[in-house]
């Protein structure tokens, strides 16, 4: 694990550093409401040839400083992160509010993007009521009904279980932040101004963010690609992490000839 000091504060990441990294875009993967970079699985994390950053939000995993209640926040976090590494372009791969935080980047600073990589996410979050209210006045038995909700029927049941473990280890102050932050984001209208190459990603029992958020997306990003995964619930890229990874390979090596 590495640190940065990006806006006044300390960012924790991992970076990768594959053989092809002078003659490719680097990743940017940022995680989702209440998770950390190890929510990415181990072979997005080490994609081969490829260097990749998995970054921290403030307040969650390794990072330090506080969460936000706003997606643009988040993004200007990001923003500072990318700055501060002095990457000039790069892909930034996002998850459910990682995701916004990339929609959000993508529309405010399309020039430092060579693309974008959405998974389980949407043009506008909505969220329960019921995970809003519970995540102050129960906190454990709502992150059991998140995991439940956020996981396929046919998952390895030590895969909700660690989500389970590693949301419980986060101040539920940060996690109600996160997911007020996605409550408020709405770029429903704005979506089609993105114009960077774009892949989509969902799964087909995703309670979350369902497909419709994502063929909407697909739909108003010109030339977008969407990858529909039967049965992955709304953490697909740990459920189905080799699909989910060889589609982002190959992908990220059809841009190769824009670097």
């Amino acid at each position: 694990m590495s640190t940065i000091v990006a806006a006044g504060e300390k960012l924790n990441y991992q970076v990768h550093r594959g053989t092809l990294h002078s003659v490719s875009h680097p990743l940017v993967l940022i995680h989702g409401a209440g998770g950390n970079l190890m929510h990415w699985p181990g072979e997005l994390r080490r994609l081969p040839d490829h260097t990749v950053y998995a970054l921290d939000l403030p307040g969650h995993g390794g990072s330090a400083g506080r969460g936000r209640d706003e997606i643009v926040a988040y993004t200007e976090v990001v923003r500072a992160f990318v700055e501060t590494l002095a990457l000039p372009t790069c892909i930034l791969v996002g998850h459910s509010m990682g995701g916004a935080i990339a929609l959000e980047f993508g529309l405010c600073y399309p020039g430092r993007l060579a693309g974008l990589i959405l998974i389980g996410t949407g043009a506008r979050l909505r969220v329960a009521p019921q995970l809003l209210s519970g995540i102050l006045n129960d906190f454990a038995a709502t992150v059991d009904l998140m995991a439940v909700w956020a996981h396929g029927d046919h998952v390895d049941p030590n895969t909700p279980r660690l989500y389970v473990r590693r949301l419980r280890e986060l101040d539920p102050q940060v996690t109600h932040g996160d997911f007020v932050a996605c409550d408020r984001f709405n770029r429903t209208d704005d979506v089609a101004r993105i114009a960077v190459p774009t892949l989509v990603i969902c799964g087909t029992a995703d309670r979350m963010t369902p497909v419709s958020y994502s063929s909407y997306l697909a739909d108003q990003i010109r030339g977008a690609q969407l990858l529909i995964l039967p049965g992955a619930g709304h953490m697909a890229m740990l459920e189905r992490a080799p699909a989910v990874t060889d589609a982002i390979g190959r992908f990220v090596a059809s841009l190769k000839e824009r670097v």
